[in-house]
């Protein structure tokens, strides 16, 4: 209780003070900003400021973090929570930031040996970011750059690490949220329909608006939806439109508004 106390004595102490000047040029750089009304854009302010302050941007591999690295990540990070009044991504400290793509360390099943123990090959792969559950976010600034200065391509690197932070707010990484009681139900029809027809297409190689990425797990199924529903709303809405309606309904944002 106390501790809630000061966090929100000192937000709006923080938010009390003038808006640095510096990053107004930042933020109408993102094209995403751009496109919010005025009053959006005055909240997305707010939410930026509180974002640089309460989180930590550690550069990798010799990244030297910049006020362009920590408004951009900010700004975008936050775009997704316009309409969730209270949530401020607590459950994030540390954004670790890479100058492009890096490799991790991965295990490769290759099958089993004669006993049935199943036998995995020890590889690196290219990553372009991750998200742990109550842990870092790691992000490659090449991707979050280029994604920042256009969008309507339905990929947006930002977005999908930070709906899968959303997505691990009750503890699991499953693709469900936190959802409001009157939205579960329906959360759980749609949403596992519109998997399976992913699922479906990705199996036949067929080409699809939500990127096939996302057939592979639920988790990853919420992220990519998310990406396509704030770069592409349009076509989301009109090839799935329960899909963007449920979209719509969880993110209290109609982001199709700002593309017509």
């Amino acid at each position: 209780m106390l501790f809630s106390w000061l966090k929100t004595r000192r937000r709006r102490k923080l938010l009390s003070e003038p808006f640095p000047p510096d990053w107004l040029p930042l933020l109408r750089d993102i094209e995403h900003y751009r496109r919010l009304n005025e009053n959006e854009q005055t909240a997305l302010r707010e939410r930026v400021r509180l974002f640089v302050a309460e989180k930590e941007f550690e550069g990798c591999k010799g990244m030297a973090i910049t006020d362009e690295m920590r408004v951009t990540i900010a700004a975008l990070a936050s775009i997704l929570v316009l309409g969730l009044p209270n949530c401020h991504f607590d459950n994030v400290q540390t954004i670790l930031v890479y100058p492009k793509q890096y490799r991790v360390p991965k295990k490769l099943p290759v099958g089993g040996n004669m006993f049935g123990e199943p036998i995995e090959l020890n590889i690196e792969a290219e990553n372009l970011g991750e998200a742990h559950y109550r842990g870092p976010v790691h992000l490659s600034w090449a991707e979050v750059e280029r994604d920042a200065r256009q969008s309507g391509e339905g990929f947006n690197l930002v977005f999908h690490e930070f709906a899968h932070q959303l997505d691990m707010l009750n503890g699991a990484a499953d693709g469900v949220p936190p959802l409001p009681r009157a939205l579960r139900g329906r959360w759980q029809e749609v949403m596992a329909r519109e998997y399976r027809a992913l699922c479906r297409a990705a199996d036949r190689g067929r080409e699809t608006l939500i990127d096939p990425y996302g057939a592979e797990e639920p988790a990853e199924f919420f992220a990519v939806v998310t990406e396509c529903f704030f770069d592409l709303p349009m076509p989301l809405r009109a090839e799935h439109e329960q899909l963007y309606d449920l979209m719509r309904e969880y993110y209290g944002q109609d982001p199709a508004s700002r593309f017509e």
